[in-house]
């Protein structure tokens, strides 16, 4: 569907929203998803440490003046809002967990 995305964080939402139509487009049919929640957790993890990497070498290329500044800005970017929202999904996990050990018995 998407073959070219220079930014990193674009190509992510790209996936997500692919996997999201995949997933519409299979309800009520016989089939069952063969893909677990863990394995989507999983993935979406790789995902995000591949972000975090890329925007780490993306700095490490400009230090020695081999990336351009636009390359860095959106590597440095796709890895701040991937950071963002790993901390929001923990976040709102933690709190689910929290709500779970509130309730009465």
């Amino acid at each position: 569907m998407i073959d070219k995305i220079a930014n990193p964080a674009a190509t992510a939402a790209a996936n997500a929203y692919e996997a999201t139509s995949k997933a519409a487009s299979t309800l009520g049919t016989a089939e069952p998803e063969t893909e677990s929640f863990g394995d989507i957790l999983r993935n979406t993890a790789v995902q995000s440490i591949q972000t975090l990497r890329a925007g780490e070498a993306a700095s490490a290329r400009a230090v020695t003046g081999e990336a351009s500044l636009t390359e860095v800005v959106q590597a440095v970017t796709a890895s701040e809002i991937t950071l963002q929202t790993v901390m929001a999904v923990r976040d709102r996990m933690i709190s689910a967990a929290q709500e779970i050990l509130r309730m009465p018995v």
